[in-house]
Formats: structure tokens, C-alpha cells, sequence
């Protein structure tokens, strides 16, 4: 026998075993999905909050839509805080109530205005707060007694808004009682008088309110309209029983 047949005729070496098959790791990638979300979630809403801060990545258009979203999101929450915990405003919807003319929610709406308003009353669709408006909370909580007391006024005294002396007459209280006079908010306009501060604010605003009226040609009529009915308007502070 040769060497060669030796070789072919010998018998075959056992082969090893194929090694044991893994596993699927089953829950190691569903965890790691699961952390990417997170992340990318993360990172969104830090990419959106630096694109409202600098506007980057955005067209003028979104950036202003975004700019409203957040106002008025802001404006209907203290809204709805105002409604709960303000004196103020609480006192005036349960005036208004006595007086038959509830405020219901629908007729106190949040809305962007131009940037020369803080709100408006609607004898035919309520108040609304101007969302782009405010500068803060007590800002929008003056505002929301002015319109308040307007409304109180159509309701109790059937003001007629193109008679510019009942005008006159409603803008004195509101900006009387509403607040919009008070020291703080006159030193932010820069003025800071100290004999006859509140006097002088509540005819200056009532003045350019009612200068606003279509009805009114020029700042003189406002004048004439304001000066008319200011001693008696300013000293009448139903529902309050003083300025509040």
C-alpha cells in the first residue's frame, strides 16, 4: 500500500462544533430606540426655542405665528387666573351679574391687536384682551377691570359710544377705577407729577380714547367732550365703593 492510499483510506478528523448560536438581543435595541427618541426630542424643542429666540430657520411669517401662539397662550392664562384670584376682577363679574349683563367666557376672548392697544369693549361681542399687549400680569388685570367697567356702564346706563360726552363720561371711570392710573404705570410713561397725579392721567387718557371715537374730528372736541363731564364722572365709582 503506498503512502498515498495510506492518506486517502485514513480516517476523517472530528470537526468542531459550530459555537452556540446568540441570542437575539431583543430588548437592548428597543432601549436604544427608545433614548434616541428622547434625545431627539430634546433637541427639538431646544432647536425651536433658539429659533424663536433668534428667529433662525424660520420665515418671517412662522416666526410671527409662533410669536402669537406663545401670546396668546400667555394671554388665556392669566386669564384664567385673573378670573379665579383677582379682587378686582371678581368684584366686576359679580356686578356685572347683579346688573343682568353676566360676563360669560366667550365674551372675554383673547386676540392680537395693534401694538397702540391693550383691549377693547364690544357692545355687541364683549371684551377683548389684546395678547400682544401686555407687558405683565398686572397689565393685563388693569385692563381687564377697564373694559370691565365699560361694560358695566352700556349695561347700567345705556351709554350711548357716539354721544362723545357719554364716552367721555365711561373712559374717565375706567381709567379711574381700572387702575391704569395707579404710580407705577405713570412713572413707566415717564411722567411723575406729584400734585394731582391720578387727576391729571385719568383726563390725559380719557382725552385720547375719546379722541379715537370716529365720531370725534379732532383732539379739541375730545377736550371739550372730557372736560365737560370730568368732575362729575371722575367722582362716581359705582360699583366700587372708592377708586379702586
Amino acid at each position: 500500500m503506498t503512502q498515498a492510499q495510506t492518506e486517502t483510506q485514513a480516517a476523517p478528523q472530528p470537526q468542531s462544533p459550530p459555537p452556540p448560536t446568540q441570542p437575539p438581543r431583543a430588548t437592548s435595541e428597543p432601549a436604544s430606540t427608545e433614548k434616541e427618541k428622547r434625545e431627539q426630542k430634546s433637541f427639538e424643542r431646544w432647536r425651536h426655542t433658539l429659533s424663536l429666540i433668534t428667529g433662525i430657520g424660520l420665515s418671517p411669517e412662522e416666526f410671527q405665528a409662533e410669536i402669537n401662539k406663545q401670546d396668546l397662550k400667555e394671554c388665556e392664562l392669566r386669564r384664567e387666573q385673573l378670573v379665579k384670584n383677582s379682587p378686582g376682577v371678581r368684584f366686576m363679574m359679580n356686578n356685572l351679574q347683579k346688573a343682568g349683563c353676566p360676563l360669560t367666557k366667550n365674551m372675554l376672548e383673547c386676540g392680537p391687536c395693534d401694538m397702540t392697544k391693550s383691549g377693547g369693549f364690544s357692545k355687541d361681542h364683549g371684551i377683548l384682551l389684546c395678547q400682544n399687549g401686555f407687558f405683565s400680569k398686572k397689565h393685563q388685570e388693569h385692563t381687564m377691570i377697564h373694559e370691565m367697567i365699560h361694560m358695566y356702564d352700556h349695561c347700567v346706563f345705556n351709554v350711548d359710544w357716539n354721544n362723545l360726552r357719554h364716552h367721555a363720561c365711561s373712559e374717565v371711570r375706567a381709567a379711574g377705577l381700572g387702575g391704569d392710573c395707579n404710580w407705577s404705570r405713570e412713572v413707566r410713561r415717564g411722567f411723575y407729577t406729584f400734585t394731582k397725579q391720578h387727576q391729571e392721567c385719568v383726563k390725559r387718557r380719557a382725552i385720547l380714547s375719546v379722541q379715537a371715537n370716529p365720531k370725534c374730528p379732532d383732539r379739541a372736541t375730545a377736550e371739550k367732550a372730557v372736560n365737560a363731564v370730568f368732575e362729575s364722572c371722575y367722582n362716581d365709582t359705582r360699583p366700587f365703593d372708592e377708586f379702586y
